[in-house]
């Protein structure tokens, strides 16, 4: 993987934060300058948070676990569908299920179930129903491909979270957040 070199980000125009009536505090370390009414932020510091991070991932990957990459806006989840798919990690593009992380065996269950199904189609009891069972059974099994395709091969909690936009995922970060104080205690 190559470095992330500063021209990049500026390039790509990740310095443009957002208007300056809109702020956050918290942001105010990051920001640059405003111009325009427009906050930019600090590409020094961004680069230097980018590296931090990808160390973490590193390390986590490397011992094994498991990150759950999270993003179903529009113009990210195609992107990160192919990437993590070809390096065999957790991924949701769809919609987050309310309860993924918080409510895990139901999920599990959910995705026993669509195995379940897939054997049914190998062994043949598929062929004894009646063809409105078939109907009913495989759209059953194509909506939970849809939403938990991609989770098939996580059987325990992700080691970390992965999410591209915290604002639209809130719910994926509130679960996160509630793990880590449970756990914590």
């Amino acid at each position: 993987m190559a470095e992330l070199q500063f021209q990049d980000l500026l390039d790509a125009g990740v310095h443009f934060g957002h208007l300056k009536r809109k702020w956050h505090p918290a942001m105010a370390p990051y920001i640059f300058m405003e111009k325009n009414g427009i906050h930019l932020i600090d590409l020094h510091k961004t680069v230097a948070k980018l590296e931090e991070s990808k160390t973490a991932l590193k390390k986590i990957a490397k011992s094994g676990r498991k990150i759950l990459f999270v993003a179903t806006k529009k113009q990210a989840k195609d992107i990160v569908a192919e990437r993590v798919k070809s390096i065999g990690m957790p991924y949701v593009c769809e919609r987050w299920s309310g309860g993924m992380l918080t409510n895990f065996p139901t999920i599990r269950k959910a995705i026993k179930k669509m195995t379940s199904i897939d054997r049914m189609a190998t062994d043949g009891t598929f062929d004894i129903l009646s063809k409105r069972e078939r109907l009913q059974i495989t759209r059953q099994r194509e909506k939970l491909e849809k939403n938990l395709g991609s989770i098939v091969d996580l059987t325990r909690l992700p080691a970390a979270i992965f999410v591209v936009d915290v604002s639209r995922e809130h719910i994926a970060v509130k679960e996160a957040k509630r793990l880590i104080f449970r756990f914590s205690l």
